[in-house]
């Protein structure tokens, strides 16, 4: 008598989960986790640019209102106001780079946490910020120190969520994010009057839905973040840090394990 077939028992939902959280920081990549990390990321980004505002005066992820304020600061001759700008997009710029490095040394050491690195970075920034300000705001060193902080780490994540995606999403560009909307709206509002031509105007729906979840995340946390902050204070950037160590951590943990158990055996 034939042996009766095993039945694969289906997952259980927190199993599901788990799965889903350890996926969205690898280094294998798919289009959910994909999606699912940019949302997360539009969703920090928006409460630390809303948040960050609230809490010392100033958006940290515009660079084209900052870098048009330096040029007409510049022709007014408040050169002041201009080396203020330069502490907010030098920042911007270097934390960008950083994630290109982080993410390179990653890939060439073969590591599975290559993405995960830049998150982990922002975590820990986040979260000296969060305690940094609780302690001395409202001193004006901080204040000073908090802007050029913000900036860096808006470019590192920024940088990290566009290396990821292949340049398909950005966090912080919110101007981008509603243009492609607009391209894909006219996209699919177009009428192919003559259908026999080779070329047929199609609206890409699966990347206009992709947009508006991530202008949507955006938008939630930039209420969020506000609240939060006028609330709270500095220490509402501590659960965004830990979402983030969330994201990174599963990745992170495998490698420290699979560089411990090599160590052993050598």
């Amino acid at each position: 008598m034939d042996p009766q077939p095993t039945l694969r028992q289906p997952r259980s939902f927190a199993a599901r989960s788990i799965g889903s959280i350890r996926s969205v920081a690898a280094s294998e990549r798919t289009g959910a986790a994909d999606t699912l990390l940019g949302m997360a990321l539009t969703f920090i980004a928006g409460a630390i640019n809303a948040g960050g505002f609230l809490a010392v005066g100033q958006y940290t992820s515009h660079m084209s209102g900052i870098l048009s304020a330096m040029a007409d600061d510049l022709a007014l001759g408040a050169l002041g106001a201009v080396l203020l700008g330069a502490s907010a997009f030098l920042p911007f710029m270097v934390g960008a780079g950083c994630s290109a490095i982080l993410i390179n040394w990653g890939r060439r050491h073969r590591l599975g946490s290559l993405y995960a690195l830049p998150l982990a970075l922002e975590a820990a920034l986040l979260f000296g910020f969060g305690i940094l300000g609780w302690l001395a705001h409202p001193s004006p060193g901080f204040v000073a120190a908090a802007v050029p902080l913000l900036c860096f780490i808006m470019g590192l994540q920024n940088a990290t969520i566009t290396k990821i995606s292949g340049a398909r999403m950005r966090t912080t560009h919110v101007t981008g994010i509603v243009t492609d909307i607009g391209i894909e709206l006219g996209k699919l509002a177009y009428w192919n009057r003559d259908r026999s031509l080779a070329e047929i105007v199609r609206a890409d729906r699966e990347k206009l839905r992709l947009l508006v979840l991530l202008l949507a995340s955006f938008f939630v946390g930039g209420v969020t973040g506000a609240i939060g902050f006028g609330q709270i204070g500095f220490l509402f950037s501590l659960p965004f840090a830990a979402l983030l160590l969330v994201l990174a951590g599963p990745p992170l943990v495998e490698d420290v394990l699979a560089h411990a158990g090599q160590a052993r055996r050598n």
